[in-house]
């Protein structure tokens, strides 16, 4: 059983929806208070209530993660109602589907700011606070896209997430001094609204391409966010959890095809 995390003040970006939600529910049942940060209040207060009902503790909170001013004003409500930030969770991330030939400069630059950009700045407004407390866990929800595997339409998004592990790598060295540890969680296929977006089919061929035949819960990214914050995980540090059910272990459809 991991050392309880009950008490100790959370900030989930992207909290409202999908991975952020389930990361946020599960910090919250083991007594974790949280803030549900996302763009849209009610979103974000809609998450929170459903975590208050549940017995939990949770506030919500408005913030553009690719702003540094309103990354600042999310950490000191946190601050502000919890009294510290001990665990930050920087799992906000968009992925439109779109090939390169379509994709603009522009969407390009929305894609790697809400995911990339907003986790440096997430992380930089964090570290007086870490600093202040003698101690902090930055979890980055990453992805197999990316760093390990591609897929048509998703350039931007890949690029994204290989530079989190890029900057994580650095930023684990440089937030030693803190007492501060950074790793991420690279989920495969997990089912939330987003995906559920590219119909059943999608979703019934990817399940057929995973060793485990289903697709990811979002508790599943929350459990391995929720180690990664504990105390017994406090000497990893600039590492990576691949949660995908076995989706980047086969070469081939026939090795699929003879499990």
């Amino acid at each position: 059983m991991l050392t309880s995390i009950a008490g100790q003040s959370v900030i989930v970006t992207g909290g409202s929806k999908g991975i952020g939600k389930g990361i946020a529910k599960v910090f919250a049942a083991k007594g974790a208070k949280v803030v549900v940060a996302a763009r849209g209040l009610a979103d974000a207060e809609a998450t929170a209530k459903e975590i208050r009902h549940a017995g939990g503790a949770a506030i919500a909170h408005a913030a553009d993660v690719s702003n540094w001013e309103s990354v600042q004003g999310l950490v000191a409500t946190a601050v502000e109602t919890f009294g510290t930030v001990d665990i930050l969770c920087a799992n906000a991330g968009v992925f439109p589907q779109k090939k390169i030939i379509e994709l603009s400069p522009e969407d390009w630059d929305q894609v790697l700011d809400t995911n990339l950009k907003s986790t440096f700045l997430c992380v930089k407004a964090c570290i007086p606070v870490f600093e202040k407390a003698g101690k902090g866990r930055v979890v980055v929800t990453s992805s197999i896209t990316g760093p390990i595997t591609g897929y048509p339409g998703w350039s931007h998004y890949g690029a994204s997430k290989a530079g989190q592990l890029g900057f994580l790598r650095t930023a684990a060295m440089e937030l030693a001094r803190y007492n501060t540890t950074i790793n991420a969680v690279m989920p495969g296929n997990i089912i939330t609204e987003g995906l559920q977006d590219l119909g059943q089919s999608y979703l019934d061929g990817m399940a057929k391409a995973i060793p485990l035949k289903r697709l990811g819960r979002v508790e599943d990214i929350g459990n391995a966010a929720l180690f990664l914050a504990s105390q017994e995980a406090s000497y990893i540090t600039g590492q990576t959890i691949v949660v995908d059910g076995g989706q980047i272990l086969p070469e081939s459809a026939e090795a699929i095809d003879s499990i």
